[in-house]
């Protein structure tokens, strides 16, 4: 039974900004893996992004796509019924994003409003976002399978404030990952997370939660769980938009800052 859940985002925080490995964390993984934890990805990434991930770290946890556009939950995961949406390749899947089509179509209008040129993923082939993520060709086509939120970049950064308040106006939502802007609907990490908590807490009442991330998108999933952790950008520096009262800054950058603050977490704990 488990009494800890771990939130956790990938890029940059338990994968490796440029290699996408999470070797560095393998101390940790272990650790909980042999406590029975679950570690529930939260990340930007598609379903099926994250089921390739899954399989290498052999985790059958519930996890959180797009930012919080979708909720996966394995079939006879809970014994307690829950509401979700549909069912769909052994999922029960509770939606809370916005259909991308919808999105993209406000990005358009926006460009065409503003002058400002706005690249998004539908807009990129393949080789082009082979060349933005560092991901090769295959895992990039798994990139570009997005239901719930749609990423983008700006020829000129400068024009982010604009573009952010542009966005606010039309009634979305825009946040900022490792790489890439996004715009989303009326989801985040931290509506997600709430939810599956909720449903956890009526199976197993005494339940305690832990969030690690990385950059602004990963704030709402922070300022939601008992124990959030912060770590660090590749270049050694915390995300300076992301700070709360007992925020935990990890001794490392990526899986390495993954690894040492959840071992001291658990010596804490035990």
């Amino acid at each position: 039974m488990p009494n800890v859940l771990i939130f956790s985002d990938l890029d940059g925080t338990l994968l490796d900004h440029k290699t996408y490995s999470f070797e560095p964390a393998t101390r940790a993984l272990e650790l909980i893996r042999s406590k029975n934890i679950p570690l529930i990805l939260c990340t930007s990434k598609t379903r099926k992004e994250i089921e390739l991930y899954r399989k290498l770290l052999d985790n059958r946890c519930p996890f959180i796509s797009e930012n919080g556009g979708g909720i996966f939950i394995p079939d006879d995961y809970f014994s307690v019924n829950f509401r979700y949406d549909r069912k769909i390749d052994g999922y029960n899947v509770i939606e809370i994003g916005t259909p991308r089509e919808n999105l993209t179509r406000v990005l358009k209008s926006i460009s065409d409003d503003t002058g400002i040129n706005i690249k998004t993923f539908s807009d990129m082939p393949l080789n082009e976002i082979a060349e933005l993520t560092g991901l090769a060709p295959k895992t990039s086509e798994l990139a570009m399978e997005r239901d719930y939120s749609e990423p983008f970049v700006l020829q000129e950064e400068k024009y982010t404030a604009i573009i952010q308040q542009k966005i606010a106006l039309k009634e979305y939502t825009h946040t900022r990952g490792g790489r890439f802007h996004h715009i989303l609907g009326g989801n985040d990490k931290g509506k997600a997370v709430n939810i599956l908590t909720s449903i956890y807490k009526s199976e197993y009442v005494d339940i305690k939660t832990v969030g690690i991330g990385d950059s602004l998108n990963d704030l709402p999933m922070l300022s939601v769980v008992d124990q959030p952790i912060l770590v660090q950008k590749p270049t050694g520096a915390y995300d300076p938009d992301i700070q709360m009262p007992n925020l935990i800054y990890a001794e490392g950058a990526g899986p390495a800052g993954w690894n040492t603050s959840i071992l001291k977490l658990f010596m804490k704990y035990d």
